[in-house]
């Protein structure tokens, strides 16, 4: 029997909820699939450590007491902001889109174990690009995204902005092994399917990076879709990428995510990170 897939949209009460709740829906609509909610509680315990010798014991136990019993109450608090978020973020969806079938989960802990839960029913995940612990620091992308992201092996789309109904797409082309999966993944599935689509790559690069720019959109156009190939000569290329998006008004990025090793990340800095923190476009992260 094979399991059946969802969406996985992850929500956490910031101001990037609606969208990702809008492009979760986006995403299931044109897949034919149901949405699933997940909100992930992460409730600190009080740090008990033993008290005897510093107070008496009777204090001590006192004390003790009183810990548990504040721990009780913020997981209580937490719960009910949790249930609420879930329960408000299900009937937006149902409101907002006619016939979605949306099931909601909730989770004690951190996020990427939470999504792991669910590996063998996720087709994609949803994620907004600034968290709620970030959300007063705009070119932060949140502290999850590559740590879900390097871990997952199904695309990761990202998310900032009010939604608006992307009617054409962009992949970052530059040869590497992610960018080739990135197109194969276009081509296998029906997300883009419709919509414009453009390969850039960006740099004067070998002949064997053209053809295997030229084999890319081959490999798409055969699948049935409409895309072009544009070979860029900016020397950087995050700003060539970016400029091209906004010339041409494109309303998806494709990006083969993290080809590099976090030690490699360490001294040479990561190309996806630069453009989901500079981009307001969401962007689809292929691992």
């Amino acid at each position: 029997m094979t399991t059946e897939q969802h969406i996985l949209a992850c929500i956490d009460g910031s101001t990037v909820t609606e969208p990702v709740c809008d492009y979760a829906a986006w995403y299931a609509s044109r897949l034919g699939l149901p949405v699933a909610l997940l909100h992930v509680s992460d409730v600190p315990v009080s740090t008990r450590r033993d008290l005897s010798g510093a107070i008496g014991i009777d204090s001590r136990q006192f004390l003790l007491e009183e810990l548990t019993q504040l721990d009780e109450q913020r997981a209580k608090v937490v719960n009910s902001y949790s249930n609420a978020l879930i329960q408000d973020a299900k009937s937006y969806l149902q409101s907002s889109f006619e016939g979605m079938e949306v099931s909601t989960y909730q989770r004690r802990g951190k996020l990427l174990p939470a999504i792991e839960h669910f590996k063998e029913k996720n087709r994609a995940i949803i994620m907004g690009r600034r968290g709620e612990d970030h959300k007063n620091r705009r070119i932060n992308i949140g502290s999850q995204i590559e740590t879900v992201a390097r871990a997952s092996s199904i695309p990761v789309l990202i998310c900032s902005e009010p939604y608006r109904e992307p009617k054409s797409y962009m992949v970052a082309f530059d040869g590497s092994k992610t960018a080739i999966k990135a197109t194969q993944m276009v081509a296998k599935s029906e997300l883009l399917k419709g919509l414009q689509g453009h390969i850039v790559m960006v740099g004067n690069k070998s002949d064997a990076f053209k053809k295997s720019l030229a084999d890319a959109v081959e490999h798409i156009t055969s699948a049935g879709f409409t895309v072009e190939a544009h070979q860029l000569s900016e020397l950087d290329a995050v700003d060539g990428l970016l400029r091209f998006q906004l010339e041409n008004d494109i309303d998806i990025m494709v990006v083969g995510a993290y080809g590099n090793s976090k030690l490699q990340r360490f001294f040479l800095g990561s190309t996806t990170t630069e453009i989901i923190a500079s981009t307001l476009s969401p962007v689809i992260l292929v691992r």
